[in-house]
């Protein structure tokens, strides 16, 4: 707590641990100090914060905090709480749980035990000051949101938050403690964003959008400019090299035109020629017509004479028909009986010739007869000249024994080829899967590697200089930890993930010490690589003994220590157990969560892991109480993918000693490959001597089976004879036979011709009778025809006349139809158009005139060639968007001017009081470097002027007088001047600030004692200034003799079993023991 001189104020908060070891509670008691008191007449300014109340929060139970208007040094141990209340501002006023860099789910900041917590904030306004409160439920992970104790929703409360100019996202503003190193992170231009959001203008962060807006479009609008300039100019180039060519397309239509016309006209002409014809056609067949119908009527009574003749003539030529037809099937019936008499006379043949085969039989038989005989005396007389033959059975079985005893020994040798082949395949068939095994390790090496060049780029071009240069080193040099650790199950790599910070899983371990400072020199002070190394303990640290056997731990649900969790080498080994002590970490489950007050309560454990927890343990030196914090386990990023070196060395030698085997099996089968092809060439030796004696003995058995077979045929082929005085005979008999049949069809075939001949006479008779009628009718008509001869010339006149009128009429139809179609009229409509009309008196009115011009304009037209209908069509169609683009042209270019305008009036608005506001962040930034004895700047920093999204602001600092500016970045600097430089830049923002207040959070840590103390001072200086806004500094510990102002708030948050209760705490009377402890000394 603090005792605050001429301004009492009473601002403490406590935590208090019950005495039955539970959980860490908190309370605190205070009397709102603002109560009944104007926010002008205390110091507040509009927005600061006034009240903090935290309910089941954190580590705390219930807590009421309020803030001074000025600077409010937050102090206490750590983990009493302190940044507890940074996240309930956070939280209470809309940020988000990425800004903390905790917990990424809102339930977690519940107290551990509670279903729900909440978070009040009174902030201060002119008119009433806002009261924001958020209840954050844990099932869930949802919040219930109130202001001014009715119910909101969340973006309400954002907007009247951001209406009070409060940016808890904004690091310039709310630096809380896991983001003070992103803040040296942050690039010139999201600096420069963060400031002008911070203490610029409201109006400035929107200009500069405006600006980059702008920009944006004007960079769009200029792109689209030249592109329609180069488009108009390419369309304008092109239509004037097709100007010509549509000047002469436009001359050829004139003629074709006129063609066209002319053709129009054409068929009127030719339709009215043709229907003058018709008229006078029409006229000539009336007078023939009249003439012919007289000439008929003369001629009447011989038609009738010959009309009677032809009644006559009717029935004769009917008996005509019947009698042909009687005729004809009578020579149908002798046709018949002829070809069955030809059929007697072939069947006649057939017996014949059957009587002449058997003839041919019996010929061919004798003569085989003879052959056969022949043959068999010629086969006596050859066994008669072999004689006799030695037996060689005794040399074949000999040779046959030689055979066996060959292929007996190469089948002993082929048995034992088979067993090297199935041994051969069974080593390639190992060696191929330890192959893929390994290329499976490779694979997973490769990953983790690829991993490690995402983090770590720095580290894995080290990796690549040290596999190419291991001969430089004398000892073991391992590869970075997380590439020689191999997790055994892939579960638990978080922890010891968790466990073992990443600088050091990228850290390479050297056994020797003068190797690892060999390979810093060449890597880091040479190559300039951002490189971690560490050398193992002397001794082996890999086989400590844990401070406590596993099994007696086995009831809390621990299932092994760390050590136990992974792999790696032994030299690795020994720095983890020296420096992380793996080996005395206990990892359970969620039987060790719920079991946790029990086993926090037994003794040398200092850190554990549950199933989803790590447990820091810490033992007081006063009151001998242990305290414990804990946290999230994170998902494991780089060992979930365990590389078991040891296992990859023991299959790179399983797989040498199996080819090598395989070389020796393959030396094996060549030599017995050579052996059996010396035994197959023996075994064909002697196979051909076998044949060689087989054959001699078999010959006279074979002539002697000739002779045998030969005889059996000869007595089947003299059984077998025929008869052929008996076959004779029979063909005779047949022969009558057939005659009889003959005789009988040839009666037959005599009665029908007679009957054919008496109807051939009959007909005869009947034709004379006709001929005579047919003589007298043809006289008549003789007659008539000489008569008629007039009346035949007028028929044939008549009908010429009809198919000209025809032939006219349809000419004339085809005429108009074709002349109304050419004209393009209706079917019914048969007069001119009127334009056509006065067109057409123009024109010749004669074919022969119209034709000559037709040929003329059509022979003008052809000296045009090479042109096209598609030119002009494209010309126009160019012209017409050569148009269009010119006023699209000049419609962007108005636009373009317009945005340039805005542009430069946007900017003249922006970036003159932005110059102006980084001056003034720059003397104040240099002020405070100069009191420190060091230097600093801050401008405003941009490539290219008319790029707005690339201005930033660029901090440069020097803290020593031998070195040059340099500009701070997250790596050039140490971490104590990276903190000294934001704390200044921050305070150099304090003056400036528009922000109702702003929160820091232990970034004094990284810093010495000096710089530490000037920093303090320029901080109470800055922040106690009436003019400045309000100010929370987090701290865990306070320098001695430090120089306090009357305006500051302190905070004190205290945490422990032997707490007062709030009621009982008493100000006074702890001044009163300090001032005489102080006395006594």
């Amino acid at each position: 707590m603090a005792s605050l001189g001429k301004r009492k104020r009473i601002s403490n908060v406590k935590n208090t641990q019950s005495s039955n070891n539970e959980a860490c509670s908190s309370y605190a008691t205070q009397t709102d100090p603002h109560d009944g008191q104007d926010g002008k007449e205390t110091g507040f300014v509009k927005g600061s914060i006034l009240r903090i109340t935290m309910h089941n929060f954190l580590t705390y139970d219930h807590s009421i905090v309020y803030p001074g208007p000025n600077l409010n040094m937050i102090v206490g141990a750590n983990g009493t709480g302190k940044s507890s209340i940074v996240c309930a501002i956070c939280l209470g006023l809309g940020g988000k749980t990425a800004i903390l860099g905790r917990g990424d789910k809102v339930g977690l900041y519940v107290k551990r035990g509670c279903n729900k917590g909440s978070i009040e904030i009174e902030l201060y306004k002119p008119r009433g000051n806002l009261v924001i409160n958020r209840e954050i439920h844990v099932e869930n992970n949802q919040s219930v949101w109130m202001l001014n104790g009715r119910h909101s929703s969340q973006k309400a409360v954002e907007e009247e938050v951001k209406a009070l100019q409060i940016q808890v996202s904004n690091l310039c503003q709310f630096l809380p403690q896991e983001k003070v190193g992103e803040f040296a992170k942050m690039s010139k231009t999201e600096l420069l964003e963060a400031t002008e959001k911070s203490v610029g203008p409201p109006e400035m962060y929107e200009f500069h959008c405006e600006l980059k807006t702008f920009r944006t479009k004007e960079r769009e609008l200029e792109n689209v400019c030249k592109e329609k300039a180069s488009a108009l100019e390419k369309f304008k180039q092109r239509n004037e090299r097709n100007k010509h060519d549509v000047k002469r397309y436009y001359e050829k239509k004139r003629h074709l035109d006129m063609i066209e016309m002319l053709e129009k006209k054409k068929p009127w002409v030719e339709y009215e020629t043709a229907r003058m014809e018709l008229e006078g056609v029409k006229k000539e067949r009336e007078d023939a017509k009249k003439q012919l119908k007289t000439l008929r009527e003369s001629q009447a009574p011989m038609l009738k004479k010959i009309q009677h003749i032809d009644s006559q003539l009717r029935p004769i030529e009917n008996q005509m028909k019947e009698k042909t037809a009687r005729i004809k099937e009578a020579s149908q019936k002798c046709k018949q009986k002829q070809d069955h008499l030809d059929r007697k006379h072939r069947e006649i043949e057939d017996i014949k010739q059957a009587f002449s085969l058997k003839q041919t039989e019996e010929a061919d038989r004798q003569k085989r007869i003879s052959n056969t005989r022949r043959m068999i005396d010629d086969l006596r007389a050859e066994l008669s000249n072999i004689g006799d033959v030695s037996d060689v059975t005794p040399q074949i079985d000999a040779v046959n024994s030689e055979i066996k005893r060959i292929q007996a020994e190469k089948a002993e040798i082929e048995g034992e080829n088979t067993d090297l082949s199935r041994e051969k395949d069974n080593l390639m068939a190992e060696c191929a899967l330890l192959k893929n095994q390994l290329r499976s390790l490779d694979d997973m090496m490769k990953i983790k590697e690829a991993k490690l060049r995402g983090r770590s780029r720095d580290t894995y071009s080290a990796i690549q200089w040290l596999r190419q240069n291991k001969n430089l080193f004398s000892g073991n040099v391992y590869e970075p930890m997380m590439l020689v650790i191999s997790v055994r199950n892939p579960e638990h790599a978080k922890y010891v993930e968790n466990h073992i910070p990443f600088n050091d899983l990228r850290a390479f371990v050297f056994q020797k010490r003068e190797d690892m400072e060999k390979f810093m020199a060449e890597v880091r002070d040479k190559q300039n690589l951002k490189v971690n190394a560490v050398f193992a303990p002397d001794g082996s640290g890999a086989t400590r003994i844990p401070s406590r056997p596993i099994e007696s731990l086995e009831r809390f649900g621990f299932f092994a220590y760390l050590r136990e969790l992974f792999d790696a080498p032994e030299e690795v080994m020994s720095y983890l157990c020296n420096q992380y002590k793996v080996h005395d970490v206990p990892v359970g489950t969620d039987r060790t969560k719920a079991m946790i007050k029990t086993v926090i309560e037994e003794p040398y454990l200092k850190v554990l892991y549950t199933a989803e927890e790590k447990y820091s343990l810490k033992k007081s030196l006063y009151s001998g109480k242990i305290s414990t914090s804990n946290s999230a386990v994170r998902p494991s990023q780089y060992l979930t993918m365990a590389v078991d070196a040891e296992d990859k060395r023991q299959k790179e030698l399983q797989i040498k000693a199996a080819e090598k085997s395989m070389q020796a099996i393959d030396s094996r089968m060549s030599t017995m490959r050579e052996s059996v092809l010396k035994l197959d060439r023996r075994d064909n030796e002697l196979k051909a001597k076998k044949k060689e004696l087989s054959e001699l003995k078999g010959k006279k058995r074979q002539l002697e089976q000739k002779i045998s077979a030969k005889q059996d045929s000869l007595r089947q082929m003299e059984q077998g004879g025929i008869d052929l005085q008996k076959a004779e005979e029979e063909t005779k008999t047949q022969i009558s036979a057939v005659n009889s049949q003959k005789v009988a069809i040839v009666a037959e075939f005599m009665t029908h011709m007679k009957l054919r001949a008496k109807l051939s006479m009959e007909k005869v008779y009947t034709a004379l009778e006709t001929m005579g009628l047919t003589a007298e009718k043809t006289k008549l008509e003789n007659d008539c025809r000489e008569g008629s001869a007039e009346l035949r010339v007028l028929e044939q006149a008549c009908a010429k006349l009809d198919q000209r009128k025809a032939r006219l009429l349809e000419t004339c139809k085809g005429l108009m139809r074709t002349a109304r179609e050419i004209c393009k009229m209706d079917p019914g409509e048969s007069a001119v158009p009127q334009d056509l009309h006065t067109a057409f008196c123009q024109l010749p009115d004669t074919l022969d005139e119209i034709d000559s011009m037709l040929n003329e304009e059509r022979s003008r037209a052809e000296c045009f060639t090479g042109l096209s209908e598609n030119v002009v069509d494209e010309y126009n169609k160019r012209e017409q968007e050569i148009k269009n683009l010119e006023k699209e042209l000049d419609d962007k270019n108005k636009a373009l001017d317009t945005y340039r305008r805005n542009i430069s009036e946007a900017k003249e608005r922006w970036l003159n009081p932005l110059k102006q506001l980084v001056e003034q962040i720059n003397v104040k930034f240099s002020d405070f470097f100069c009191s420190m004895q060091c230097a600093g700047e801050v401008d405003l920093h941009s490539e290219n002027e008319e790029e707005y999204d690339k201005y930033g602001i660029r901090i440069r600092v020097k803290f020593r007088s031998n070195t040059q500016l340099h500009e701070l970045t997250a790596h050039h600097q140490s971490g104590g001047e990276r903190s000294v430089s934001t704390m200044l830049y921050l305070m150099a923002l304090q003056e400036l600030n528009r922000c109702p207040f702003r929160v820091v959070d232990e970034i004094n840590q990284g810093m010495d004692p000096v710089n530490e103390r000037r920093v303090f001072d320029i901080v109470v200086r800055t922040a106690c200034k009436e003019t400045t806004s309000q100010y929370f500094f987090i701290t865990p510990k306070l320098l001695q003799n430090l120089q306090y102002a009357d305006e500051m708030t302190v905070l004190c948050v205290h945490n422990g079993p032997h707490m007062l209760p709030p009621y009982k705490w008493d100000e006074k009377g702890f001044i009163r023991r300090c001032l005489r402890r102080k006395g006594k000394q």
